[in-house]
């Protein structure tokens, strides 16, 4: 977890979180914690006991649900 910045493409927020192996902004994280608590409440079982590789698929997954909209700003990520 050594990113600069957060893995979504045009986000310029500062890391906060691991997603997979990429590490993503606060906003992000969030939003990935409520995709998978959507899928059932198993998912954060299941989530916990996979392999890296497994971990980078559903982030992966996860990744195609979000909008271009829904990407903060770089004004907005320094707040």
């Amino acid at each position: 977890m050594h990113d600069s910045n957060c893995h979504i493409p045009d986000c310029k927020a500062k890391p906060y979180a691991p997603a997979g192996t990429r590490s993503v902004c606060k906003d992000h994280f969030l939003n990935f914690l409520t995709w998978r608590r959507r899928r059932g409440p198993q998912m954060f079982h299941k989530y916990a006991a996979m392999t890296m590789d497994e971990r980078d698929t559903i982030a992966a997954e996860w990744q195609k649900t979000l909008r271009l909209d829904e990407v903060p700003t770089a004004s907005k990520a320094n707040l």
